[in-house]
């Protein structure tokens, strides 16, 4: 911040000290990286290297975004801060596009192309018992001569995901009238309504738990389950870690609410959270079709 700055004045564009937060958070996910990838090859000290990095990231995320928060709620962000935080969120939220896009790429390259190039007349010597089937539409079939994939069945609609999708586009509709009830300046009805909204988010991870509990109990159905398991478990897994983010968010956004923070004119904070929930529940729409229906 520009030393000319006078007390209780907004400065042009605020420009905070130098602050130690991005390398703590860099350390916290080398820890992850480093542990998560000792932890598949079978070393066992890999699940506390992730757990370290997992609370020194937590730590320093809660200490600079609760900076964060003082620096806005003292009058420091001015407008220019403001557009900078909305362009800032507008490309997150671009990359976390292009992240599902890559995903769902994936799927459709494997559905519609892999498979049936594996199945044709000139990879019929190579693999003469391979099924050029989608498991989807033959349940139980792996499409594995070699015999490495189970059988497994396949994860329908009904009644899980179903409910899931009504529960997110239920959260929507309730964190729409929430943002109302600020721009009205009604903040008790805010906070209720926002409670709902992440009342509704918890429930639909713990949906989403059950689930993952019944494709491996009942189904069979693994992560290694063939092409189906891997493309199913990933862009279902990711998307419900961007629930839980965006849950983390909101219920953030509450306790702000209820210690008084955001004002009718000027609450981006609940905007770029209600901005990632609404993307979070677009993206459980294209899953649910493509996923669980087709």
């Amino acid at each position: 911040m520009s030393a000319a700055t006078q007390h209780g004045q907004t400065p042009y564009y605020f420009i905070p000290a130098p602050a130690h937060y991005p390398v703590m958070a860099a350390v916290g996910l080398f820890f992850v990286i480093l542990g998560a990838g000792q932890w598949v090859n079978g070393a066992g000290w890999g699940k506390f290297s992730v757990l370290l990095g997992l609370v020194i990231w937590a730590f320093t995320m809660f200490q600079w975004f609760g900076q964060a928060a003082r620096e806005s709620e003292s009058g420091l962000y001015g407008d220019r801060i403001d557009v900078s935080f909305r362009w800032s969120m507008s490309w997150f939220i671009f990359s976390e596009v292009m992240f599902f896009g890559a995903f769902f790429a994936a799927l459709f390259w494997s559905r519609l192309y892999s498979i049936p190039v594996l199945g044709s007349l000139q990879n019929a010597i190579l693999w003469p018992d391979f099924k050029a089937v989608w498991p989807s539409v033959q349940a139980g079939a792996t499409a594995s001569p070699a015999g490495i994939v189970e059988p497994f069945t396949t994860m329908g609609p009904w009644p899980i995901p179903t409910i899931n999708t009504a529960l997110l586009l239920t959260s929507g509709v309730t964190l729409t009238i929430a943002h109302h009830m600020l721009i009205a300046g009604k903040r008790s009805a805010t906070i209720a309504w926002m409670w709902l909204t992440v009342l509704l988010g918890i429930t639909f991870l713990g949906l989403q738990g059950y689930e993952y509990w019944e494709a491996y109990t009942h189904l069979n159905l693994r992560l290694d389950s063939g092409i189906y398991g891997s493309t199913f478990f990933m862009l279902t897994g990711f998307h419900g870690f961007h629930v839980f983010v965006g849950m983390l968010m909101l219920l953030f956004i509450t306790i702000r609410l209820m210690k008084g923070h955001f004002t009718p004119q000027r609450h981006f904070g609940f905007e770029g959270a209600a901005w990632y929930w609404h993307f979070v529940d677009v993206v459980w729409l294209g899953l649910y079709v493509i996923v669980y229906w087709f």
